[in-house]
C-alpha cells in the first residue's frame, strides 16, 4: 500500500498521479504500487514540486510497517524518536 499527500503542487501533477492512484481527499493519494512505479512517480513529483511539499508512505519490513520520506515545503517534519518515525506539527507563536 501507498499513500502520497501533496501540498501546494501544480494540478498537472495531481493529474498524473490520479492515473495511478485514487485519490479520497484533494492531494491525498491511496494505491498498490509496486516499487518500481512508486520511485518513478515520486521521482516525477519531486522534479514538478516547485513551492509544495510531498509526503510518500509505503509498507515495509520495519518496526512500523512503513517507511516515511518527505520532499520539499510542508507543514509538518519526521521525527525520529528512539527508531519510531512521528510527525511534529511546529509550535505557533
Amino acid at each position: 500500500m501507498v499513500v502520497m499527500i501533496l501540498e501546494r503542487v501544480p494540478a498537472n501533477v495531481r493529474g498524473e498521479l490520479s492515473r495511478w492512484m485514487l485519490e479520497p481527499k484533494t492531494g491525498v493519494f491511496v494505491g498498490k504500487l509496486n516499487a518500481r512505479v512508486r520511485e518513478k512517480l515520486w521521482q516525477y513529483i519531486c522534479s514538478r514540486l516547485k513551492d509544495g511539499g510531498a509526503w510518500i508512505f509505503y509498507s515495509a519490513p520495519n518496526e512500523q510497517g512503513f517507511i516515511i520520506d518527505k520532499w520539499g515545503k510542508t507543514d509538518r517534519e519526521p521525527v525520529d524518536f528512539e527508531g519510531l518515525i512521528l510527525i511534529r506539527k511546529p509550535e505557533l507563536s
